[in-house]
């Protein structure tokens, strides 16, 4: 079954661009990301631009309205995601529990939806 990984973080307090918080952090994901495939379960993934380069579209009365930003402003902002192949929801939180951003943020686990 496929699992989405959805990774939140609260833009403010992730490491700045150049530190070496940053370049650890994105080693880490590399790590993950080569276990992932070594263990047959990555399906996908990938991570977002800031959530300040987002545009929220809503369709009211047949009218398209789009606002520059988030739908909502919030704590922690989605910050990427992993798409994972897992036998059962358990095998998904342990690859889950394994992703750097849920030391200072969450990850959101969810089933696809099967039609």
């Amino acid at each position: 079954m496929r699992y989405i990984a959805l990774i939140y973080t609260s833009e403010p307090n992730d490491p700045q661009r150049d530190s070496p918080e940053r370049a650890q952090m994105s080693a880490d994901y590399g790590t993950l990301t080569q276990e992932l495939v070594k263990a047959g379960v990555m399906d996908g993934g990938a991570a977002l631009q800031p959530s300040s380069t987002a545009t929220t579209i809503r369709v009211r009365d047949g009218k398209t309205l789009t606002t520059d930003g988030p739908f909502a402003e919030t704590r922690e902002q989605l910050g990427g995601y992993y798409v994972l192949n897992c036998k059962d929801l358990d095998e998904a939180i342990h690859w889950a529990s394994k992703i750097p951003g849920a030391r200072w943020g969450s990850i959101e686990v969810r089933p696809e939806l099967s039609m």
